[in-house]
């Protein structure tokens, strides 16, 4: 867990300040797609924001560092960690009370985080997944438990249900554009995250992906999976509406960076091992300032009306 070197505070409000701080250098170094959209939202937000992501990242970094020797024993460290935090126990944590004030100021339920440390920690039991339901609840846990998460801080609609279902389908967007995207270093780690009955049908071999073969067979393959993210995220593309105001931009800029990779992915056609997919740093900052530009356009029309 991060330690801190026990520094004194003057204060329970000097501590969180200082948490909140140490977040936001966290989303800043380490969430390359997802902070060019945290800057479009109001600085409360923005804030509860980097608190979640380091709580995220730390808990994906917990069953991902080759460093850490029982990541089971790390795992169970880490969701006991959570527990007390909820409790207003934050040990020498920099980032427990950030993220317990985030969770208490935004009425996030905490079953979201339990879920998020299942699905990291599945990546210590599964290797591969053999079915696309197997598949789902994977990118479930780990990627739509996140966007739920975002619709508290963020204020959405919740009548009838529908933000929830799209920000779901968001989840899996996002999550299968990253496995498509990390196919081959995935492999290097000695995981597949195809479903297994997807390459059986295509009739792309394990030794086809440790070749890095751009085979008729693997490209079909990559074909299908591409048009099932498509899929949702036209059901994503939905949320749009369903949320509030300030939020919007935030949304449309990390839809339309994920969106991105998955169309550079097709761009390559499909050559995800000689090169990494990805948004350019000039392009992301053009998302930002269109974003920025449509949302101050939309304030002044709604002033004169």
């Amino acid at each position: 867990m991060p330690q801190s070197d026990r520094p004194s505070y003057r204060s329970m409000e000097d501590r969180l300040k200082a948490s909140y701080r140490y977040c936001e250098r966290i989303a800043r170094s380490q969430a390359r797609n997802f902070y060019y959209s945290f800057v479009a939202l109001p600085p409360a937000q923005r804030a509860a924001m980097c608190a979640v992501y380091a709580f995220m990242r730390y808990s994906d970094d917990v069953s991902d560092e080759a460093a850490i020797t029982d990541r089971f024993e790390a795992i169970q460290a880490w969701r006991a960690a959570l527990d007390r935090a909820l409790e207003g126990d934050y040990g020498d944590s920099l980032i427990l009370p950030a993220f317990h004030d985030t969770v208490c100021r935004y009425h996030i339920p905490v079953q979201f985080f339990y879920e998020l440390i299942e699905g990291t920690a599945m990546d210590l039991t599964h290797t591969r997944y053999e079915t696309w339901d197997d598949l789902y609840l994977y990118c479930y846990r780990v990627a739509c438990v996140v966007g739920f998460v975002c619709l508290y801080i963020w204020g959405f609609d919740s009548t009838e249900g529908k933000a929830l279902r799209y920000a779901e389908a968001c989840g899996i967007a996002f999550q299968l554009t990253n496995i498509l995207r990390d196919i081959g270093e995935d492999y290097d780690r000695g995981r597949i995250y195809l479903p297994q009955e997807d390459m059986r049908r295509f009739c792309v071999s394990e030794a086809d992906i440790g070749k890095r073969s751009l085979s008729d067979a693997f490209l079909a393959l990559m074909r299908f999976e591409v048009e099932r993210a498509r899929h949702y995220y036209t059901e994503a593309k939905k949320l749009l509406p369903f949320l509030s105001k300030e939020a919007q931009p935030t949304f449309a800029i990390m839809y339309r960076i994920y969106r991105g990779i998955l169309d550079e992915i097709e761009r390559n056609n499909y050559d995800v091992f000689s090169h990494r997919a990805r948004v350019s740093t000039l392009k992301k900052v053009q998302y930002v300032l269109e974003a920025w530009v449509r949302q101050h356009r939309a304030l002044e029309l709604k002033e004169k009306e």
